[in-house]
């Protein structure tokens, strides 16, 4: 046993004997101690996997020797070593310096770490607990270290004195487990320091091994000691090994060792956090933890600005994948969600998305993601197209928003852009890039219909927001111009001139074609372009939305021919030319099936033609269309009369060619005689004899008139048939109208003695003439024998010829015919109507005459029969019997004889026996009476049931004094004629009678009077009405009213004393009936007249007043006695139906006097004394009751059923149909009062409204309808005020801002009980709101001549930082477009874009751009308010989108004049010993290659100085297109093209300034060229090279610079240095040329911000000493790493 062994076995007695009083007394807190253990240990590892990180964390915290490399291996295998019974045991092998004394106690004790505290030294395990954790797995653990071999037991036994865990055993007779152990490490080398060999529980192996198996290989990163550790297992059989490779970790938070936290984030958090005694997470509350995670979103961004950065030239396409280390998803723990909503703040506000600029410049362009916009695939599409086929872009970025990359603008990156919140550009955007560019033009046709469908597409969507973009009055429709060329078009004038496009790809070049001969009369579009639309996919909706926005017609050949002649105006109507071509056009597509023949016929109805003169003109539906005039026929046949020509359109000789005109002739009606409509005038030429060629082309046309169904006009028909063009056999010529064309002539000789007959001359005509004969019927020429005869008649009627020796020649001429067979009937017809034959009683018509036989004999005794006087005829006439029947002579007695009898009946002889004359009677007019001769059957016989016949006086009774009274006593005679002796005839005739009096509005009063006399008699008669009768004199409307119109009974009113007091006539002019018109007499068939229907009680009356009410335009003429008479009404009425239409005509009128007016009855309120402790009546509209009196409250009820608020709360109004409400309570009012009370002025107003609101929280009143509903009083003035919605009004303004935009309550003195019930009944916000905020501000914005102070904008931010979160940052963010800026000229603060503002972040710049000449910085606050820091305020300004000054103004340096300038000595190794130490700081990173690299770029120039003034120039590019620049003297400059460094020499003399300004300038320049691809560090080296400057890089001063900003330099940079001034030496030595004098002064460096956002000693006062770290963890005391994976 070796003496390290020995004194560690003597250690381990002593520690059993004095601690755990083993072989001594025993310890009475033995036993808690160990349930201490064993509680903790069970109670805080809740997962077998702590105990390997608990080990692991031991071997980190433990002490290595310098050449060894730190290594953890752990080795699992199926062998019993220990001999415990074990089934496997793990190995644990770390060759550390090994376990000293002080360590073994601390394991055989409970909390007592020897690393506690120790944290700032390095150590990352303080729990005191950690080994105990190997309990959960094993009973016995083994320990093999520095000489110990020691081992724990779970259970307490007799050896450990009943106390397990804690108590250490010696392990005797070890060597064969040693032994053991060094074939399983199998390693030739000693096993390593420290050897834990862990015997495991039957129920653990497998958890064990699969914990092994899921070790993060990650925890190698953030472990500065452990440079190696392996996992393996070890079996005497491979195939059982069962541990695998070690897994990849999920992301999470490390403590340098992977916790159990799952941050749902894509990268790793690993810090120096403080962890719960399980290790599974973090402490969320504790401090020093906070403010590590504050600081994860600066580490982050960070670290993702370079990653997206550092490859210079890098492809964007490359780029959106890095996006996805962003924390996209939230965690489920607060605190990371704090930290992934900053990382989402910071991030929004770097210029990190990757934009799409289609311009020349290779280099990315990075904006800031509120800058940026997503672009529709659709429009990538066509950029990308557009721009493979050259097209030309103004920069895509320059139109308000810069789309990001088209790589990154894809639907696997929406997750990515919806958290940096990247919204689609708006669509102002696309008009831009269109009109900014030549999409349309010069582009393939292809390109440009996609161009097209991509707007067809959106317009929905977008909808009106278009009509807000330039793309209405973008050039977008291509068409092919009047000029033919193609041209473009905005869809704002489209709209205005209509293009036009073909609906079918076989019509495009046809009308394009015709477009061009009809002389570009429409825009078409371009050939290419409408086949491009007929080829596109989506066809049918681009062609829906050409016609709908931009007014382009698709149309067929039919409807381009319609187009033509839309307009009166059309040139087709104008031109010629045009008007012959269209014709062609029509002509040609039907031959090409381009038109159907009815569209052909519909165009040519409304075709322009050119007439004969050259004019253009349309055909009239009544005009005809001749051929032209040469080698017409209707020249030779009707002439060029001009009388005759209105009717028709005579051709030009341009239609000349034959297609054309039969075309014209089959769709115009082009025609020529016979085939034309006859003219409607007189044809001259018919005037004389007609050839025989024009007579037969003459009927030719007459047959092709009626064989058509033409109407012949009168004039023409007169012409043809009057005019003596006919030749007849009288002369030349005669007219159709008087000539015959007879069969056989010769039958009218016996005729020609009376007249001479025209006969038309077939021997000139020949037999053709013969097949006209409709045509010559239809002009007047007679064929038959009849007319001939009837000819003859009409000419010896108009001669007067009938005298008696004509009478014989008449009689044999009808013996003639009738011998002959020829029908006399025409020619008696002719004759016997006149009064030519001698009688008895004068001269008569032959039908009027008798031929006297002994037949006449009986007759002629009761009647003066018209005998022919034989006297005065001295020939036989009863030869001529035959002859004289025909003509009406009554030659024998028959029935028709008894007509002449009766017409000739003697006075004396009324009295007929006779059926057949008694029949006769009844067949004429044959009885007298009052209204002359009648019919029987129209005459009635008068007796007392038939007075109702006495009224009109119109009905025909028979003449009793022509009768005699005789006549009543023969009803069963007058009945047998057909007299009307019955009552029920009497009726029926006087129901018809009495209907066309009121018909004609023809009944007097005295028929009126009448009547009711008769029908009073009636009654008592009691007679039976019939149904018609008593529907007719109820219902008909007979009966005058006083309002001037006649009524039927049903609709009147008889006056009575009833209706006296109700007074509403001016209101409701009632139906009386005008008693006036007809006397007093009227009243006096008070009982027939309610018989009759007519309403004479008044309690019946209450319909009448319902109907007829009409409330008038001013209500002032109702008086009190016209509203009690209504109300009166109300009362009386019981019909629900009536009532009804009492509240529906007066419910919703103004007619109710109120003291605020006339009022609606649902406005009015009825006043109750019991309530004149809370109300007056002046209070609100009640009912005024001086002007109505007191007894206005009788009528409660009727006023309640109306609408008026009564205040009795229990009463139930009466309901419509039967249902009841409840009336509105009394607080309800209020709704009534507040919509009153606008327009009144108050004498006190406080007073009233004080009382009225107390009134209404003492009855917890709720508003019934909140909309729009003012209910706050504003005072204003002594007396005056107004009403407000609560909306407009907030309680309280602690920034005093919204004074002028909302009402303050609180200023009008309103108590808070009174204040409280706004907030809490009418919804009145207690403080403004952010909306009310933004709502002020854009007031502000939009008002030119408000002049906001100092005060105003102070209180103003102050209020937006005291709101601003992240859920209204994008309120703010969308409302806030203006921003105040100070502009010095005026004195003023003003409102300017902010996009045009910036925060003034560089004090040196400021003063450059102080004095342009506009106002371009944010405005600050004169001095930092508590509330109103400069840092919060410029944070928000930040987020609204201002950008700094330092980050947009644009540096350029003009070039040099190397004239002038000398050599100088500038470099010393001071400067670069400083430099080096700077870059050499292991946070940064940079190899020493490239430290040696940066530092020879200054050993490499050639430093230059003269004493002339160099310039710089700033330039600031606002996005408005304003650039402002500056200029400002630069005393170092560094061209690094030509490896120069120019310098200014300082004037020492005028001060420190120039020298102050020399060192900055001098600093600026050297860092800048040093740090060339680490911008980022460029501010900080700046700092550290002004302080050197300062001692003139003095090497001792800068020694102690170094060491005060904990910075030094490597052995490597050491020999470079030496290496460089060494070589320098040899020649002349390199000395520092100082513009300035020797300051010996130490210049303390600015704080830099990214070391105090990264380190968080600064926050916390943490120590800032260092442990010593691996190079790459950089870790700075406790410093924040992300490792982006």
């Amino acid at each position: 046993m070796s003496s390290k062994t020995t004194a560690a076995r003597k250690h381990v007695e002593k520690i059993r004997r004095t601690k755990f009083s083993i072989g001594g007394k025993s310890n009475p807190l033995t036993e808690d101690l160990h349930q201490a253990v064993k509680n903790l240990s069970a109670e805080l590892y809740a997962k077998d996997v702590h105990f390997l990180m608990e080990l692991i964390q031991n071997a980190e915290d433990n002490e290595y020797l310098k050449k060894v490399e730190p290594t953890l291996e752990f080795v699992i295998t199926s062998k019993d070593i220990t001999n415990t019974g074990a089934p496997a045991t793990l190995l644990v092998f770390n060759n550390e310096k090994g376990f000293l004394a002080n360590n073994i106690e601390s394991i055989c004790s409970v909390g007592r770490s020897t690393k506690k505290g120790l944290r700032k030294l390095g150590y990352i395990g303080e729990k005191g607990i950690g080994f105990k954790s190997v309990f959960l797995i094993t009973s016995q653990p083994h320990i093999f270290s520095n000489g110990y071999h020691i081992k724990f037991n779970e259970k307490p036994c007799q050896q450990s004195n009943n106390l397990g865990y804690i108590v250490p055993q010696w392990v005797d007779n070890d060597i064969p487990m040693l032994s053991a152990i060094e074939t399983i490490y199998g390693s030739p080398t000693p096993l390593p320091t420290t050897t834990l060999v862990l015997p495991l529980k039957p129920e653990k192996v497998k958890p064990v091994k699969d914990q092994l198996s899921s070790i993060h290989p990650e925890v190698l990163l953030f472990l500065s000691k452990i440079r190696r550790l392996s996992v393996r297992e070890v079996n005497e059989h491979p195939n059982l090994n069962a541990v695998t490779a070690i897994s990849i970790s999920t992301h999470g938070i490390y403590s340098y060792l992977p916790t159990e936290t799952v941050t749902n984030f894509p990268f790793v958090i690993q810090a120096d956090f403080l962890l719960a005694s399980s290790r599974e997470n973090i402490l969320w509350d504790n401090k020093w933890n906070q403010g590590i995670l504050d600081c994860v979103d600066v580490a982050f961004v960070n670290a993702f600005n370079s990653l997206v950065k550092s490859v210079e030239n890098a492809p964007v396409s490359s780029l959106p994948n890095m996006f996805r280390f962003l924390p996209v998803n939230p965690s489920c723990y607060s605190k990371l969600n704090n930290v992934r909503d900053a990382i989402k703040a910071r991030i929004r506000n770097e210029a990190i998305i990757p934009c799409e600029s289609y311009g020349s410049q290779k280099k990315v362009l990075f904006c800031k993601p509120n800058e940026a916009g997503r672009v529709k695939p659709a429009f990538w599409s066509i950029l990308n197209k557009a721009s493979k086929q050259g097209a030309s872009f103004v920069n895509v970025s320059s139109h308000g928003t810069y789309p990001i990359a088209s790589s990154f603008d894809k639907s696997e990156y929406n997750h990515i852009l919806n958290f940096l919140d990247i919204k689609f550009v708006d669509n102002a955007w696309y008009a831009k890039c269109i009109r900014s560019s030549n999409l349309v033009t010069g582009v393939s046709e292809d390109v440009y219909i996609q161009l097209l469908v991509f707007i067809a597409e959106n317009w929905d969507s977008f909808g009106s927001y278009y009509l807000n973009t330039d793309i209405l009055y973008t050039p977008l429709i291509k068409y092919v111009g009047r000029d033919g060329n193609v041209a473009l078009d905005t869809l704002e004038v489209v709209k205005k001139d209509k293009i036009l496009a073909a609906d079918s790809k076989n019509y495009i070049p046809w009308l394009l074609k015709w477009n061009t001969e009809l002389g570009y009369c429409y825009k078409f579009l371009p050939k290419v372009t409408q086949e491009a639309i007929h080829s596109c996919g989506k066809k049918l909706m681009l062609e829906k939305w050409l016609k709908v926005v931009g007014s382009v017609d698709f149309v067929s050949v039919s409807r381009y021919a319609s187009h033509l002649l839309e307009s009166d105006s059309s040139s087709v109507y104008r031109n010629r030319q045009l008007a012959i071509n269209y014709a062609n056009f029509l002509h040609k597509s039907l031959q090409k099936k381009y038109l159907e023949e009815h569209e052909v016929i519909d165009l040519c109805r409304k075709m322009p033609i050119v007439d004969k003169y050259g004019k253009v003109v349309t055909k009239s539906g009544s005009q005809e269309v001749l051929v032209p005039a040469k080698g017409s026929k209707w020249v030779e046949l009707i002439g060029s009369n001009p009388s005759i020509h209105h009717n028709y359109i005579e051709l030009s000789e341009d239609y000349a060619n034959g297609e054309l005109v039969s075309f014209l002739g089959k769709y115009v009606g082009v025609s020529d005689v016979p085939y034309l409509s006859p003219p409607n005038g007189v044809i001259h030429t018919l005037s004389s004899p007609l050839g025989k060629k024009n007579t037969f082309l003459l009927l030719d046309w007459l047959h092709y008139i009626t064989t058509h169904g033409i109407q012949i006009p009168e004039a023409f028909l007169s012409s043809v048939k009057n005019n003596s063009w006919l030749k007849t056999s009288l002369g030349n010529g005669g007219a159709p109208s008087e000539s015959f064309m007879l069969e056989d002539a010769s039958i009218l000789k016996n005729g020609s003695m009376l007249v001479e007959i025209p006969l038309v001359d077939l021997k000139f005509y020949g037999e053709k003439l013969k097949n006209y004969k409709d045509e010559l019927r239809m002009i007047g020429v007679r064929f038959e024998n009849g007319e001939a005869c009837e000819y003859i008649g009409d000419k010896l009627k108009k001669s007067s010829k009938f005298t008696k020796d004509n009478f014989i020649s008449i009689l044999k001429f009808v013996k003639y015919l009738r011998a002959n067979y020829i029908s006399p009937a025409d020619f008696i017809k002719s004759i016997k109507g006149e009064k030519w034959v001698k009688t008895s009683q004068g001269f008569m018509t032959p039908n009027n005459s008798v031929l006297f036989s002994q037949e006449w004999s009986a007759a002629s005794e009761i009647s003066s029969i018209p005998i022919i006087d034989p006297n005065y005829y001295d020939f036989q006439l009863q030869s001529f019997k035959e002859e004289l029947e025909p003509l009406g002579v009554g030659v024998k007695f028959s029935n028709q004889s008894y007509k002449v009898v009766l017409e000739n009946l003697k006075s004396d002889q009324w009295r007929i026996q006779d059926n057949k004359i008694v029949q006769v009677v009844k067949n004429n007019k044959s009885l007298k009476t009052n209204l002359g001769h009648r019919l029987p059957s129209q005459c009635f016989l008068l007796n007392p049931e038939s007075q109702l016949l006495q009224i009109f006086g119109s009905f025909p009774s028979l003449d009793e004094k022509f009768y005699g009274k005789s006549t009543v006593s023969m009803l069963t005679e007058l009945r047998k004629i057909g007299v009307m002796v019955d009552f029920e005839d009497a009726m029926k005739e006087f129901t018809r009678v009495f209907k066309q009096h009121v018909s004609l509005s023809s009944i007097k009063k005295e028929h009126v009077l009448s009547f009711l006399q008769s029908y009073r008699k009636l009654k008592k008669l009691d007679v039976k009405f019939s149904v018609d009768f008593q529907n007719c004199i109820c219902k008909e409307k007979w009966l005058m009213t006083r309002l001037g119109d006649y009524k039927s009974p049903n609709e009147c009113i008889l006056f009575g004393t009833e209706w006296g007091p109700i007074s509403i006539s001016p209101i409701c002019p009632l139906p009386f009936i005008d008693d006036n018109y007809y006397g007093n007499m009227i009243h006096g068939y008070r009982v027939e007249l309610k018989d009759l229907g007519v309403v004479t009680d008044f309690k019946d009356g209450g319909k009448f007043v319902a109907i007829g009410l009409s409330l008038p335009q001013e209500p002032n003429i109702l008086t009190p006695a016209i509203v009690y008479g209504l109300l009166e009404s109300i009362k009386k009425e019981k019909k629900t139906e009536i009532l009804d239409k009492f509240r529906e005509k007066l419910s919703g009128k103004k007619w109710l006097k109120t003291y605020f007016g006339y009022k609606c009855p649902h406005e009015c309120l009825l006043f109750d004394s019991s309530r004149d402790s809370f109300l007056k009546r002046s209070d609100g509209p009640f009912i005024d009751e001086g002007f109505y009196g007191a007894s206005i409250v009788v009528y409660r009820d009727e006023l309640e059923f109306l609408g008026v608020i009564a205040d009795d709360t229990s009463k139930e109004c009466r309901a419509c149909g039967g249902s009841k409400t409840r009336c509105i309570t009394q607080p309800a009012r209020f709704e009534l009062w507040t919509s009153h009370r606008e327009t009144r002025v108050l004498t006190t107003p406080t007073n009233d409204h004080l009382r009225i609101y107390n009134y209404l929280c003492e009855f917890k009143w709720q508003p019934v309808d909140e909309d729009d509903k003012k209910w706050i009083w504003i005072p204003k003035g002594v007396g005056t005020g107004e009403w407000v919605r609560p909306e407009d009004c907030v309680i309280r303004d602690n920034y005093k801002l919204f004074g002028e935009r909302m009402h303050v309550l609180e200023n009008f003195k309103y108590d808070s009980e009174i204040l409280g019930f706004f907030g809490k009944t009418l919804n009145v916000k207690v403080y403004p709101s952010v909306e009310d905020c933004c709502k002020l501000w854009k007031t502000w914005e939009k008002s030119s001549g408000r002049r906001i102070t100092h005060d105003e904008c102070c209180a103003f931010w102050e209020f937006v930082v005291r709101n601003w979160y992240l859920k209204t940052e994008n309120t703010f963010t969308n409302n806030l477009l203006k921003l105040p800026v100070f502009d010095p000229t005026s004195n003023r603060i003003v409102l300017v874009d902010k996009r045009d503002v910036l925060i003034a972040d560089d004090l040196f710049l400021i003063d450059l751009f102080q004095t342009c000449s506009r106002p371009i910085f944010v405005w600050f606050p004169q001095s930092s308010l508590k509330s109103l820091t400069l840092t919060k305020l410029s944070d928000i300004y930040t987020k609204l989108g201002v950008r700094t000054l330092s980050e947009s103004a644009q540096k350029s340096i003009s070039d040099v004049n190397h004239a002038g300038f000398e050599p100088v000595n500038i470099i010393k190794k001071g400067l670069l010993k400083l430099i080096l130490a700077f870059l050499a700081n292991p946070n940064f990173k940079i190899e020493v290659g490239k430290r040696h690299e940066a530092v020879s770029r200054l050993l490499a120039i050639e430093a230059l100085e003269t004493s002339e003034k160099m310039t710089i120039w700033y330039r600031l590019s606002l996005p408005s297109g304003d650039v402002v620049e500056v200029e400002s003297r630069r005393m170092v400059r560094w061209d690094k093209k030509q490896g120069k460094l120019f310098t200014q020499k300082v004037d020492r003399s005028s001060g420190h300034k120039n020298v102050m300004e020399y060192a900055f300038h001098f600093a600026e320049e050297i860092a800048e060229g040093v740090l060339w691809d680490h911008e980022e560090l460029v501010s900080e080296l700046s700092e550290l090279i002004r302080s050197g400057y300062s001692v003139e890089f003095d090497e001792s001063a800068i020694d102690f610079l170094m060491k005060m900003k904990n910075m030094k330099i490597f052995v490597e940079d050491h020999e470079y240095l030496s290496s460089v001034f060494s070589s320098s030496s040899k020649g002349n030595p390199q000395e520092i040329s100082w513009a300035g004098p020797n300051v010996g002064q130490q210049v303390t460096p600015k704080p830099n911000k990214r070391r105090l956002e990264n380190d968080i000693s600064s926050s916390y006062e943490l120590p800032s000493t260092k442990s010593q770290k691996r190079t790459n963890t950089v870790s700075v005391t406790p410093t924040t790493i992300v490792i982006l994976d």
